[in-house]
């Protein structure tokens, strides 16, 4: 899989200290959020999945430029299981309390 990364920054995440890329490239078919701000998702040959975890993150913005499906083991907006994102959509996403919201979007599909 390929992961490009930006310099690491210090950030507080659940009240800890963590070192994290502000935002990434990502060319392979699978992710798992670590913090990150934003992140870019080049793979437009096959579907990329990529899987929000709120322990690490708690906002951040997908660009994507192939289909990409955004995945987490709570709801989005206390309803779909995963959301769907067409070549040159994007979506950004913040963790409050116990959900994952979608705070603004072009492009995205119900699942």
């Amino acid at each position: 899989m390929g992961i490009s990364k930006t310099q690491p920054i210090k950030k507080i995440v659940n009240g800890k200290e963590t070192m994290v890329s502000e935002s990434i490239i990502v060319n392979g078919t699978e992710y798992t959020t670590q913090g990150e701000d934003a992140i870019l998702v080049k793979n437009n040959k096959t579907q990329c999945t990529i899987l929000l975890d709120e322990k690490t993150t708690r906002h951040i913005t997908i660009k994507s430029m192939g289909n990409t499906v955004v995945k987490t083991n709570k709801l989005i907006d206390e309803e779909y299981e995963e959301i769907q994102l067409e070549k040159f959509a994007s979506v950004e996403l913040r963790f409050i309390l116990k959900s994952w919201y979608v705070m603004s979007s072009d492009g995205l599909k119900n699942s």
